[in-house]
C-alpha cells in the first residue's frame, strides 16, 4: 500500500478563515489557547496566501497577556469596536434600523442564532454565520460593511495590537484589495442621513431575541 500526503486544494475555502476569525476575536480563554495547535493545522490545509498568513502570525502570539489586551482594545475603548453598526450609524435611530437588518438576515436564514447577549452586528457572530449558516449572504454582509472593518484594522495596527492581523484576514477574503489609508476606508462606508441621536445602549435586549428555525450554534 502507498500512501501519499493530501495536497492542498487550490482555492482557499473562506469558510476556515471566517470561522477561525470569529474565535479568535471573542475573548481568548483556555478553549482557544488548546485548540491553537488544531487551527494551526487547519489553516496549512488551506492555500498559501494572506488570509492564512496573517491568522498563522495571530495564533503564533497567543498567550495570557492577550486577555488583558483584548479588555484594552475592545471592552474599554469605542475605537475599535467590533459592533459593525457603530462604524457606518453611530448611536443614531438608524443604528437601531440595522441591527434590526442583521436580525432579519439570520432569522431568515432559517436557524436560530445564539447571541450570547451580544448585538447581531458583532463582528464573531457575523463571521460564524459566514462560516457556519450562509456563506453566500455572510460574505455579501462583510463586503457591505467592508469600510469597517478596514476602519477596525487601521486603528488596530495604530495600536500595534496582534488583532490586526486578524482583521487583515477577514479583509482580505473579500473581494477588491484593502484601500491605503484610513481616509479611503472613511470612503468605503454607506452613507446613512443625519439622524437624532439616541444613546442606543450597547446590550439593548429589545434587539436580542430569535425564536425561530434551526439551532445554528452561532455566537458559541
Amino acid at each position: 500500500m502507498k500512501f501519499r500526503m493530501r495536497s492542498r486544494p487550490e482555492t482557499a475555502d473562506h469558510r476556515v478563515t471566517h470561522l477561525i476569525a470569529s474565535m479568535c476575536l471573542r475573548y481568548p480563554d483556555d478553549d482557544l489557547f488548546s485548540r491553537a495547535d488544531m487551527l494551526h493545522a487547519a489553516l496549512s490545509e488551506q492555500p498559501r496566501g494572506p488570509a492564512a498568513a496573517e491568522l498563522h502570525a495571530f495564533l503564533s502570539q497567543l498567550s495570557g497577556r492577550l486577555q488583558q489586551q483584548y479588555v484594552d482594545v475592545f471592552d474599554l475603548s469605542q475605537r475599535q469596536t467590533l459592533y459593525l453598526s457603530y462604524w457606518s450609524d453611530g448611536d443614531t435611530r438608524r443604528r437601531g434600523e440595522t441591527l434590526a437588518s442583521f436580525k432579519r438576515l439570520y432569522r431568515d436564514s432559517g436557524f436560530v442564532v445564539d447571541l450570547h447577549g451580544e448585538l447581531p452586528d458583532h463582528l464573531p457572530i457575523v463571521l460564524e454565520f459566514a462560516a457556519r449558516v450562509d456563506p453566500v449572504r455572510g460574505v455579501e454582509l462583510l463586503t457591505e460593511h467592508r469600510g469597517a472593518l478596514e476602519l477596525i484594522r487601521f486603528a488596530l495596527l495604530d495600536k500595534a495590537s496582534p488583532y490586526a492581523h486578524v482583521l487583515a484576514a477577514v479583509c482580505a477574503t473579500l473581494p477588491g484589495q484593502s484601500p491605503p489609508d484610513r481616509a479611503s476606508a472613511q470612503a468605503m462606508r454607506p452613507r446613512s442621513p443625519e439622524t437624532e441621536s439616541v444613546g442606543l445602549e450597547p446590550f439593548d435586549p429589545r434587539l436580542l431575541p430569535l425564536h425561530t428555525g434551526t439551532e445554528a450554534g452561532v455566537g458559541r
